[in-house]
């Protein structure tokens, strides 16, 4: 755990160029989520692919939830952060594991692996994020991989204005982030804003970036001449370019913050693959077939 005091006001102030509502879908064996990234107002976002929200409360003791069971991917990275309640997971290579609230499991699919995860509440509760990083075409075929952390490994930046903030990925001041070593320099940041509170967060200038509320309501502030704008808990705010965000909330607020170099490479995906082109798709889904992801 480190504190650090409040980072100096951005020179470039980002703002919210647009904002979106998740939308519910069911994905896996029948989970129902909100999807905040990966629909029709917001395709993508590169690199982001997809972001689920997932979430289950108050269940009877003994419930159980529809899973995500053995499924490919190919080309790009996965990560699962949870809030409440566990996820349970194996693959291909034989990894296995159960990432518990407030772990990470950032997953590197690269050249192919078959994976499942299996939620499992705990005290009757669940709620945790699936994101989807486009990797390089340079590291679409690396060897898949994974970094997993427990909550107590990810650190923690307390802000001077009392906002904390777990940092999953990415640097702030003096802090890193526990995953590492990412081809798109992301920061991945989730932040707790207190009743009236407020943080601001310096973001890498060129990076895509976008806020997700996912509990209370955060106001990013705006430059001189530009309106504030309010983003309520299940919708995204895409940012602008610059080098940091001011945030502040009356009523408290939840979010994360993500943000990652643009690969600026095209783009083909079908299902469970991205890839560059319609060639390397075909392959991906035949080199499936033929069991070499296995």
């Amino acid at each position: 755990m480190k504190a650090l005091t409040s980072f100096l006001i951005p020179r470039d102030p980002r703002t919210v160029t647009h904002s979106t509502k998740a939308v519910a879908v069911m994905d896996g064996d029948g989970v129902a989520m909100k999807r905040a990234i990966g629909h029709g107002a917001l395709p993508m976002l590169d690199p982001f692919l997809l972001l689920d929200d997932f979430r289950a409360d108050d269940l009877p003791a003994g419930a159980k939830i529809p899973g995500f069971p053995d499924h490919p991917h190919r080309g790009f990275e996965t990560v699962t952060y949870m809030l409440a309640g566990c996820m349970r997971h194996q693959d291909s290579i034989g990894t296995t594991g159960v990432i518990a609230a407030g772990g990470v499991q950032w997953m590197t699919a690269g050249r192919g692996i078959i994976h499942s995860e299996m939620p499992e509440p705990v005290d009757g509760n669940l709620r945790g994020f699936q994101l989807w990083i486009n990797l390089p075409a340079a590291e679409k075929m690396r060897r898949p991989g994974y970094q997993e952390y427990a909550s107590g490994e990810v650190p923690e930046v307390h802000f001077e204005t009392g906002a904390i903030g777990r940092l999953i990925a990415g640097r702030l001041g003096s802090v890193s982030g526990a995953v590492q070593d990412v081809p798109t320099d992301p920061l991945y940041l989730d932040l707790r804003l207190s009743v009236g509170g407020s943080a601001t967060v310096p973001v890498p200038t060129g990076h895509n970036a976008f806020i997700y509320v996912y509990a209370g309501e955060a106001t990013v502030a705006a430059d001189e001449g530009t309106r504030p704008v309010s983003l309520p808990s299940g919708v995204v705010g895409v940012l602008s370019d610059g080098d940091g965000v001011q945030l502040r909330t009356d009523a408290g607020a939840g979010l994360l913050l993500l943000a990652a170099r643009p690969l600026k490479e095209p783009i083909a995906r079908n299902g469970p693959f991205v890839m560059n082109d319609q060639r390397e798709l075909a392959q991906a889904f035949a080199d499936y077939r033929n069991g070499a992801f296995l």
